[in-house]
């Protein structure tokens, strides 16, 4: 039985920063962000968006009625949950009406939450046929104003169905994955800002791609000229294009300009949204497969999943026959093209304000954030979510 990914949708937010401007304002030469690190936008989320929210949006491009109804396991990949306690995918869960006979979880590993939650629902599907799971990667990265880690922040959602004979991905089922103690990236809970030793979590990162493409090698025999493009979790487009470099010399020039360029064109949204943290890798894979028209059914996609602290895996899948009938992928143009850019100061503005965090309740300014599903305010410590259609 095929099991993979059925469905898949994206969201942003509506405002982004210019990278130029931003690394000018900083003193910084352009070109170390948008050559450096590989950034030419970054999505900057308004005070009425939020983990949740941005989920919420991500899946509701995708669900039809018959997904709402067999959908019976909500999974929700994130770093930036909203409480210590209750699951952000119990609000996506109501707010989309889904079916109530769910489970609805959320799984936390700083970027490799997804991932997780996908091995997660393929075991479900497996002992399930006739289930669906609905996977929400969602991620808000702040590092603070003027930090090390600012040109690497953004905010997103990817929103995946998971099912029995998908229409776009059959996921494949050996996979190779490692685990190690690391300090290189994390958030205390009493900080909404993260911290991370750059460098640290760089090495980490390439040598934790290096020791699994070896494990994965070793599993199954396959070789770089097995596949037709590897995607990569990004949190800075340049960062895979690290981690690919070295392992390019076992194979043919022709294959490692294949890969080089395949990778290319799987940066692009990100390069556009910036860090979505655990949407990231997913993100990268959407990117590459709405932006080269040409991949062929049949074509072997890898995809490195890496969350800092530290958890790393390789896993592919096989691209299904008229899976591009099954993007969306005007709607995603039409996204990014109706994004409105902020200057520095309105970025800057928009970063300070925050929730109450001494329990005040506060109504939000909602009439300028053209989303469907939004945060209204905070009332007795309680969110209050809208979705306008309900």
């Amino acid at each position: 039985m095929k099991i993979g990914i059925d469905k898949i949708g994206f969201y942003a937010p509506h405002l982004y920063v210019d990278m130029n401007k931003l690394a000018v304002r900083r003193n910084v030469e352009p070109e170390k962000f948008t050559i450096g690190i590989g950034q030419e936008k970054m999505a900057v989320p308004p005070i009425t968006q939020d983990s949740v929210t941005l989920a919420a949006n991500a899946a509701l491009e995708v669900l039809d009625e018959n997904d709402k109804e067999a959908i019976d396991f909500v999974i929700f990949g994130t770093e930036t949950g909203i409480d210590n306690s209750k699951s952000a995918a119990v609000y996506v869960h109501h707010l989309l009406g889904l079916n109530p006979h769910a489970r609805t979880v959320e799984v936390k590993h700083a970027c490799y939450g997804a991932t997780a939650a996908i091995q997660m629902a393929k075991g479900h599907i497996a002992l399930n046929p006739e289930s669906k799971v609905l996977v929400l990667a969602s991620d808000i990265a702040r590092y603070g104003l003027n930090s090390s880690g600012e040109a690497t922040q953004g905010a997103g959602a990817v929103g995946m169905v998971i099912s029995a004979d998908p229409a776009i991905l059959a996921l494949e089922d050996k996979s190779a994955y490692l685990a190690d103690d690391v300090m290189d990236f994390w958030r205390p809970v009493y900080s909404d800002k993260a911290l991370v030793d750059g460098k640290l979590s760089n090495e980490k990162y390439i040598s934790f791609f290096a020791k699994v493409w070896e494990q994965y090698k070793e599993k199954t025999g396959r070789e770089l000229k097995d596949f037709e493009a590897i995607t990569f979790h990004l949190p800075y487009t340049k960062m895979g294009k690290k981690a690919l470099k070295p392992v390019l010399e076992e194979t043919t020039e022709d294959v490692q300009e294949r890969l080089k360029a395949n990778y290319q064109i799987s940066t692009e949204y990100n390069r556009n949204v910036g860090n979505i943290y655990t949407g990231s890798l997913y993100l990268s894979l959407l990117s590459l497969l709405e932006q080269k028209e040409d991949l062929e059914a049949g074509a072997r996609i890898g995809m490195f999943s890496y969350g800092s602290g530290a958890v790393g895996e390789f896993f592919t899948g096989i691209l299904q026959d008229g899976y591009r009938e099954h993007l969306k992928i005007k709607e995603h143009d039409e996204l990014f093209a109706s994004r409105k850019e902020v200057s520095v100061d309105e970025y800057e503005a928009i970063f300070e304000e925050t929730l109450p965090t001494d329990g005040s309740s506060i109504e939000l300014d909602v009439n300028s954030d053209p989303a469907q599903i939004y945060l209204a305010g905070v009332t007795d410590h309680m969110r209050r979510y809208v979705n306008k259609e309900k």
